[in-house]
């Protein structure tokens, strides 16, 4: 299987691309192909809402998401990988999802099959229920299978997550694919 993994996170060293790497090796080592993709440098502007596209079609903008939205469509599952911001996902990962518009059919059609990897700082029960409930609704919307989620509850920086089991939790997800 192809797996994509939108890392959101703008901090390159961080505990989500921690995760990210955790998940990637379990799912290597289950005979996947595994693409991390750092969003935050892939140069994907804001969408301007023109609906030129027609909601599937080119977009009129030129940018970071010609190649992604190419790799979208080759993959056979889309991993969403952030840290997070105000109890939801970067705005760097949200300018890419935001961008679906002009291939949602597609990605509709493609039947996905989806994980989620997020980190926060917080541990409260309540932290990730905005960020679950966007996922949930991105799960439904645009027809992904979801494979699983790995909440990594006090998580807010490297040293923590690495003394956490959610690294192991991030791996044992990707293997299990």
């Amino acid at each position: 299987m192809d797996i994509v993994v939108l890392q959101g996170s703008p901090n390159r060293k961080g505990s989500t691309r921690m995760m990210a790497d955790a998940f990637a090796e379990g799912a290597r080592e289950a005979g996947h192909v595994v693409h991390i993709v750092d969003v935050a440098s892939a140069g994907v502007h804001p969408c301007g809402g023109c609906v030129a596209c027609g909601y599937e079609g080119p977009c009129i903008q030129h940018d970071g998401m010609d190649d992604l939205r190419k790799a979208i469509l080759a993959t056979d599952m889309l991993v969403f990988a952030t840290p997070l911001y105000y109890y939801g996902m970067t705005a760097q990962l949200k300018t890419v999802v935001d961008r679906f518009c002009s291939f949602n059919s597609s990605l509709h059609a493609k039947h996905l099959q989806s994980a989620l990897l997020a980190v926060a700082w917080n541990a409260e029960d309540w932290t990730f229920d905005a960020l679950d409930a966007h996922y949930r609704t991105l799960v439904r919307y645009l027809n992904l299978r979801d494979r699983g989620e790995v909440l990594g509850f006090g998580c807010g920086t490297p040293g923590m997550t690495e003394r956490s089991g959610y690294l192991a939790q991030a791996r044992a997800l990707g293997a299990s694919l």
